[in-house]
Parts: C-alpha cells; sequence; structure tokens
C-alpha cells in the first residue's frame, strides 16, 4: 500500500504508549495496534483530528505516501 502509517514514530517522539493514546483518544487498542501496522481501510477524519490533537501534531507526521514505484526501487 502506499500509504504509510507513522504513528509510532510519533508515539516514540512524544513518549506516550499506545495504551495511553488509545484511551485518550476514545478507541481501543486493538484498533489503534490496526491503525499502526497499516492494517486498515480507512480513517475517520474525527478520528485523526483525536489524534492529532492528543500528539500535537499534524496528519501528515502520521502518514506518508510512497509510490509504489519508488519502494519497488527501494526493494531492490
Amino acid at each position: 500500500m502506499p500509504i504509510v502509517v507513522t504513528l509510532d514514530v510519533m508515539l516514540a517522539r512524544r513518549k506516550m504508549r499506545s495504551k495511553d493514546l488509545a484511551e485518550a483518544v476514545g478507541i481501543t487498542e486493538a484498533n489503534l495496534s490496526l491503525l499502526k501496522q497499516g492494517k486498515v481501510k480507512g480513517l475517520r477524519f474525527a478520528t485523526l483530528e483525536r489524534i492529532c490533537a492528543v500528539l500535537d501534531c499534524q496528519p501528515g507526521d502520521l502518514l506518508a505516501y510512497h509510490p509504489p514505484a519508488a519502494r519497488e526501487a527501494a526493494d531492490d
């Protein structure tokens, strides 16, 4: 998938545990884990907004776009 979730990086920068973020945002730890792994097909803007508010960051700090051609070249 060309969209990569970098939530784990932001959590490390903020020295926050996933459990604490999930509680502050109001989602389950399981759903947050799926999001961190990039295994979700969608994300509500309201959830993204709450995550950004708690982590004091921008959506672009949590999501990155890697075009398929760039990823394939990196894999070689």
